[in-house]
């Protein structure tokens, strides 16, 4: 199987650009008058001061402790790369802070201490109690990371929790219910081996047993092999509670008739003869990162009946830690939990094995390009399944609060569940799900501007993702020395370069070109010349003539000049359906706006059908459309001539009887707040539009230009809709990232 490339230089803009880092923070509440800023800080600030003094439990109200998380590291074990100290292992701790927020909407802040001695690290970690809902630490070596976690978790009242062993453990623990279930076992009766004694290692075991594994059938190994009892060398307090009364002495010796093996150790430490000696239906967890133990495919060539998961995201069944640790936490905070206990572990344990029961949702399977289904190669979920937030943290909540530690058990688990589901961000499915239909598609995609570096950059990931065949229109000269200038050297053995000079179908493109222009005022050698040396033309002479499956241009000229080229090729001027749409994410939601790019000063009918191409592609986006024909005017008032068209649009799709919602006229906040529209109870919308049916281009443009620049929204497009064949424009100002999302669009053909 292969495994996405990622460059050094790639790894380095990703963390540059846009601004330094992976997160920033941004206020929850108004921050704009002179009475916001007395409210938030002094005079106003007092009140909640005296109410947390008075009564501390109230900090979970008046601040954001309850749903703040400290991620605490001092370097010493960073991923598998060892000691590189604190300062180095920001960037990871950004990273795991990041993951909080995108899978469980939990603030997280990163925190470095540099330090080495445990009783430094303790005391910093107790003293930031006040600040904190819980405690995530992380990448710190054994055997001090026992030390500081039992010492935090006797001293402080809030959940303190190591990652890189009960995160683990909880994950894998959950795997192996349920392979033990396929194999018809029960875990009480397996012998089961573990090699790799460190964290992560001794809290898997310390798990197992607790869920119902017996002392006596685990045998755990170390680089010194058998923890057994009255063994002396390399061992300490936390090996010596494994230690087991056997006359096995190695790995080798332990796996025969074995039938789980749990790795958290080196990569090929299992051997073809260990996987070969172990019980039928053997059950191999490898998970040795980068590289496993032994990976499936060895397994499975000696032992077609194991059941084999590892740490991988390109084999099945991955042992990811982010399908446990932000739905613990999730579930912790929101009870205001004193600790995380085993219960509540297990709880998330069992829980995450119960869901990789159920049927799969469609956009799941669509995101992963397969139908996934219970069985050996789907033994736990996927990280991206958009169920884990409303079905693991109510596990834990409710664990949590039958076992004593919560200070405010959830009464309405129903409602509970129901919070949860309007934490999750519809974008990031949604961006989710292009990207699996586009890896799908395996489209052959036409980068039209091979002469700028933000286009080659984009060209490069959009291959090195899996999506398809990248070609780029440019010099190969040009394209190399840019590439080079990219830190991309070795990409250009991979792109594809395609101009006039080194095809061979530039006579049919000119003959077909001079076919569509003759009658236009183009003679011969101004067809010679749009085809041979105008990039955008060319670009779509290929597209046109089926030598590639989508085009991406415009990150170099403005819309409206590339869009004039386009149509020497294809029809996509107003009068052939042609739209321009433009997707706004902003804070968990998504807007379209239309028409960006095509429509100077529609009429009522081109407003109509603006309002139909928009709802195609909001369901190829996967929203349920709901149209606003927004305005000055709301249902009437004001009454202006230049508001007429608005209220005269909807009531041609009345006589045209689409099937989406829609209505107005209105102003913007009638048409997103459901406060504002409540006081217009006549509405036909059952929800805040996300479609904006602009009355002009310039509005449009103007628009979602302010919403990029002063409230920070992600812009996608605008998408072109109603064209032959799938072509998406950039802007001028796109990075490398947009222009691949352009990409992913044309690819999955949203606009078609």
């Amino acid at each position: 199987m292969s495994r996405s490339k990622i460059t050094r230089e790639e790894a380095l803009a990703y963390h540059l650009e846009p601004t330094p880092g992976k997160f920033e923070i941004t206020a929850s509440v108004p921050m704009t008058t002179q009475r916001d800023l007395s409210l938030a800080y002094s005079p106003g600030v007092a009140v909640p001061c005296e109410e947390i003094h008075d009564k501390p439990e109230t900090a979970y109200d008046y601040t954001n402790k309850g749903n703040l998380v400290a991620v605490i590291s001092n370097g010493t074990a960073v991923l598998g790369l060892g000691n590189l100290g604190a300062l180095a292992s920001k960037p990871v701790m950004e990273g795991k802070a990041v993951l909080f927020k995108r899978f469980a909407d939990v603030n997280a802040i990163d925190i470095e201490l540099d330090s080495e001695d445990v009783d430094d690290i303790v005391r910093a970690v107790k003293l930031m109690e006040p600040t904190f809902g819980g405690i995530n630490l992380e990448d710190i070596k054994a055997p001090e990371c026992f030390m500081i976690e039992q010492r935090l978790k006797e001293m402080m009242d809030i959940p303190v929790f190591h990652d890189d062993q009960h995160g683990t453990a909880v994950i894998t623990a959950a795997g192996l219910l349920n392979a033990l279930e396929l194999s018809g076992k029960k875990i009480e009766d397996v012998k089961i081996v573990l090699n790799g004694a460190g964290a992560a290692g001794i809290a898997c075991i310390e798990l197992i047993k607790r869920m119902g594994g017996r002392h006596e059938n685990c045998i755990v190994c170390d680089t010194k092999g058998v923890i057994y009892q009255g063994r002396t060398d390399g061992m300490n307090q936390w090996k010596s509670a494994h230690a087991v009364n056997t006359d096995l002495r190695t790995l080798e010796e332990a796996m025969e008739g074995a039938d789980v093996f749990l790795g958290v150790s080196v990569k090929g430490a299992v051997t073809l003869d260990m996987v070969k000696s172990m019980a039928p239906n053997p059950v191999i967890f490898a998970m040795a990162n980068p590289d496993p133990e032994i990976t499936p495919e060895e397994a499975h060539e000696v032992r077609p009946d194991a059941i084999v998961a590892t740490g991988r995201s390109d084999y099945p069944n991955q042992v990811n830690n982010v399908l446990g640790f932000p739905y613990l936490f999730r579930g912790a905070l929101d009870i205001h939990a004193r600790a995380i206990n085993d219960e509540m572990k297990i709880a998330c344990a069992e829980a995450l094995a119960k869901l990789a029961r159920e049927d799969v949702p469609d956009e799941v399977a669509m995101a992963y390009g397969k139908k996934l289904t219970f069985g050996r190669d789907y033994i736990i979920p996927t990280p991206f399944d958009p169920r884990l937030i409303y079905t693991i943290p109510p596990a834990v909540a409710k664990a949590g609060s039958d076992s004593g530690v919560a200070r405010r058990p959830i009464i309405d688990m129903e409602r509970y569940t129901a919070t949860l589901k309007a934490r999750m961000d519809p974008t990031a499915s949604i961006l989710r799900s292009l990207n699996a239909r586009a890896r799908q598609a395996q489209a052959t995609m036409i980068f039209a501007e091979g002469d700028d570096p933000h286009v080659l950059r984009a060209a490069v990931a959009y291959q090195r993702n899996g999506f398809g065949k990248a070609l780029v229109v440019g010099r190969a000269s040009d394209v190399k020395q840019k590439l080079e200038t990219a830190g991309l050297a070795d990409a250009f053995e991979e792109l594809e370069i395609v101009n006039a000079a080194n095809t061979e179908h530039l006579p049919a493109y000119k003959a077909f070109l001079y076919e569509r222009l003759q009658r236009q005022g183009f003679d011969k050698h101004d067809i010679h010349r749009l085809a041979a040396r105008d990039r955008h033309v060319f670009s779509s002479l290929m597209l046109a003539h089926g030598h590639g499956d989508g085009l991406v241009t415009g990150a170099t000229r403005k819309a409206a000049h590339v869009m004039s080229l386009i149509n020497h090729v294809f029809d996509a001027e107003a009068e052939d359906g042609a739209v321009g749409i433009t997707a706004i994410l902003h804070k968990g939601r998504i807007v379209l706006v239309a028409d960006t790019l095509v429509h100077e000063w529609p009429d009522e009918e081109d407003l109509a059908n603006i309002a139909e191409r928009a709802a195609d592609v909001a369901r190829n986006l996967g929203l349920e459309p709901r149209v606003a024909f927004v305005s000055f005017s709301t249902f009437g008032y004001p009454i202006s001539e230049r508001a007429e068209k608005m209220h005269v649009a909807p009531e041609i799709l009345d006589r045209r009887g689409v099937d989406f919602e829609y209505e107005g006229e209105m102003t913007v906040d009638v048409a997103l707040n459901t406060n504002v529209m409540a006081n217009y109870p006549f509405c036909r919308l059952t929800g805040p539009a996300n479609i904006l049916v602009m009355p002009a281009r310039h509005s449009a443009s103007i628009s979602v230009k302010m919403m990029q620049e002063l409230a920070g929204a992600t812009v996608i497009g605008p998408i072109l809709a109603g064209v032959e064949k799938p072509i998406q424009i950039c802007s001028t100002s796109s990075t490398a990232s947009d222009i691949l999302n352009m990409a992913v669009l044309a690819a999955s053909k949203v606009g078609g």
